[in-house]
């Protein structure tokens, strides 16, 4: 009986904490753009929910989306993302763009919240017998001393390397601010401050 009931608090426990994700790259290359719009000699094809896991509740939980962009330069000139033409809502809105570190900082994972596997460790697992119409420990294995460190510096290792991943990725793909030739298309990703998934358009200034 003991050792169910420590079976269930070790899934309860696990199931609380949840695991820490790994990050899938998103490369906008190869995404398949299901939006566009034309204005003024810009095309622009974006997509929304590029992320999964714990990196999407990331996204609804704090209100910001990253977007894959391709845009494409027709006019007669070369151009500055937010500079000489700015991403804004289909109805004409500014949109509030996020840097490269607030963008990352609001999604990434939190590898110290997994320390609360450490809450694990006084966890023993005991072996009975009945003597004499009596139970009576016979041992006890201390497994939460390896169940519960494993468990935290395995997943804290985990999200580290997947937030290492993300971070290499949005840096690689950051458009804003980026030279677009004339004739020249170029994709990227872009966080923005939003909680829904809006219509874009570019707009020259």
């Amino acid at each position: 009986m003991r050792v169910i009931k420590l079976a269930l608090l070790i899934v309860v426990i696990i199931s609380l904490f949840s695991c820490a994700s790994a990050y899938k790259n998103i490369n906008p290359n190869s995404v398949n753009y299901l939006s566009e719009s034309e204005a003024e000699g810009l095309k622009l094809e974006y997509k929304y929910d590029l992320l999964d896991k714990k990196y999407a509740k990331k996204e609804v939980k704090k209100g910001v989306k990253l977007v894959a962009l391709k845009i494409t330069n027709d006019t007669d000139r070369d151009l500055v993302i937010g500079k000489d033409f700015s991403l804004v809502y289909a109805n004409g809105s500014d949109i509030h763009i996020l840097d490269l570190d607030k963008t990352f900082v609001s999604l990434k994972q939190s590898p110290a919240t997994h320390l609360l596997y450490l809450l694990l460790t006084p966890v023993n697992l005991y072996t009975t017998e009945t003597k004499n119409g009596y139970q009576e420990t016979t041992s006890s294995t201390p497994i939460g001393l390896i169940l519960g460190p494993g468990l935290a510096a395995g997943n804290m290792i985990a999200a580290g390397s997947a937030n290492k991943k993300f971070k290499q990725e949005i840096s690689d793909y950051n458009i804003y601010g980026s030279v677009i030739k004339k004739g020249e298309t170029k994709v990227g990703l872009v966080g923005i401050k939003s909680f829904s998934h809006d219509a874009l358009k570019l707009k020259l200034k």
